[in-house]
């Protein structure tokens, strides 16, 4: 997937300690996929950080403009408040 990250979204992940290949694993093969506000879908993904603790990783994205533009990206521990359960 070809995408493009906002200013915003790059200030974040230097902030919160997201390196890109985090962003670009989540965006190659998400965990899942889920509706967000306006037009936005969050990718969401679980993953380990090395320190035995799960996060939840977030790529909110805008897909409606190509290349997929990301908005903002940011990790949580609150993984049960985001997930969706089928």
């Amino acid at each position: 997937m070809k995408y493009d990250i906002s200013n915003h979204a790059q200030k974040e992940m230097d902030r919160r300690a997201i390196p890109a290949y985090v962003v670009d694993a989540v965006l190659q093969r998400p965990g899942q996929i889920v509706e967000e506000y306006g037009s936005k879908k969050a990718y969401q993904s679980i993953m380990d950080f090395g320190k035995g603790k799960l996060y939840l990783v977030r790529v909110i994205v805008d897909d409606t403009v190509v290349p997929v533009r990301i908005v903002t990206v940011y990790k949580t521990s609150k993984i049960n408040k985001y997930w969706r359960q089928s």
